[in-house]
């Protein structure tokens, strides 16, 4: 009887792994991927509410960037602004919305995923 030969080609793609199929992940974000908009979001949700002047001093920011970055959650119904007067001086306080709090865990579930498809890359 013959001898086979088992003797295999060197294929093209020897000594590369093939990468597993990436799990199903929803889609990024954006809106809070943003690093002063989750920031907002996040202490937000560890928060009853914050004034403007609280979230400016926890995030170390200007007044000008805090705005901008707070009317886009607005818009976007993440969070809710009230604006009242305490004696003569304005207030403006936040508080995460049902909406931004699900973002933010949908947000969460996703960098989750991610961080695991990248220690795990068998999955």
């Amino acid at each position: 009887m013959a001898k086979q030969n088992l003797a295999r080609k060197p294929d093209a793609g020897a000594g590369r792994r093939m990468a597993a199929p990436a799990p199903h992940v929803p889609e990024l974000d954006r809106l809070i991927h943003e690093r002063i908009r989750l920031a907002i979001v996040s202490a937000l949700a560890a928060n009853d509410s914050l004034t403007f002047t609280e979230l400016k001093k926890l995030l170390d920011t200007t007044d000008g960037n805090l705005s901008i970055h707070s009317r886009k959650l607005e818009d976007a119904g993440y969070i809710a602004c009230e604006k009242y007067f305490e004696g003569r001086v304005p207030k403006t306080e936040f508080r995460l919305t049902p909406a931004g709090r699900k973002a933010l865990h949908q947000y969460l579930d996703h960098m989750e995923a991610l961080i695991k498809a990248m220690r795990d890359p068998h999955l």
